[in-house]
């Protein structure tokens, strides 16, 4: 495949070479869960699950969340950490790019999956996330803002790499997509990285 393949995930779990990794949920999530955005009983997924602190946080505010990952090692963290905590989920290995849900979603929480794929990945990505969702369900976005100098060489650097703004809304047209107005809410990263929260429904 082009970009990471399952092996280069599974090592930096193993070896918890994860700098991505908050050691909690994201902030964002607490803000979602307050303006309604996020509410009990919805079916959320969770691709790129990775430890597992988002997932447990949205089961634990009442989602009926079903979480993906490429990677054994990182299956395995999130089904322990759900386990020490009694808070149930489901947890799949799984490509993203060939797992379909049982049922269309409400919404889909995308964190860290997105930035983790080699661009030349994107288009069939946003093409599963449109899949995933059923109309009028929300896609989370947090859209990892990491623009390197060599960019300006026209070089692709990553993961994670930098998830433009407008590639995206060439990728999640307004055709199939109601994109809010910008400005979006910058979400601090403590390695230095920043996020962009938008929240994109599905037409």
């Amino acid at each position: 495949m082009t970009g990471p393949d399952r092996d280069f995930w599974q090592q930096r779990f193993e070896r918890q070479q994860t700098p991505w990794d908050r050691g909690s949920a994201s902030p964002q999530l607490a803000r979602w869960w307050a303006d309604g955005t996020l509410a009990a009983g919805q079916r959320i997924a969770v691709p790129g699950c990775g430890s597992g602190h988002d997932v447990l946080a949205l089961a634990q505010g009442g989602g009926m969340v079903v979480a993906i990952d490429f990677a054994d090692a990182a299956v395995t963290l999130t089904r322990e950490r759900l386990a020490a905590t009694n808070v149930s989920a489901t947890v799949e290995q799984a490509d993203v790019l060939a797992w379909q849900p049982a049922a269309p979603l409400d919404a889909v929480y995308e964190q860290t999956c997105w930035c983790a794929l080699h661009p030349e990945l994107w288009t069939a990505y946003a093409q599963q996330l449109q899949r995933w969702l059923r109309p009028g369900g929300r896609l989370l976005l947090l859209a990892m803002q990491c623009l390197r100098p060599s960019a300006a060489e026209g070089r692709i650097e990553g993961p994670p790499y930098h998830m433009d703004i407008n590639l995206l809304r060439a990728l999640l047209p307004a055709a199939a997509w109601a994109w809010p107005a910008p400005p979006y809410e910058r979400v601090p990263h403590p390695v230095g990285w920043t996020e962009l929260a938008i929240v994109l429904t599905r037409r």
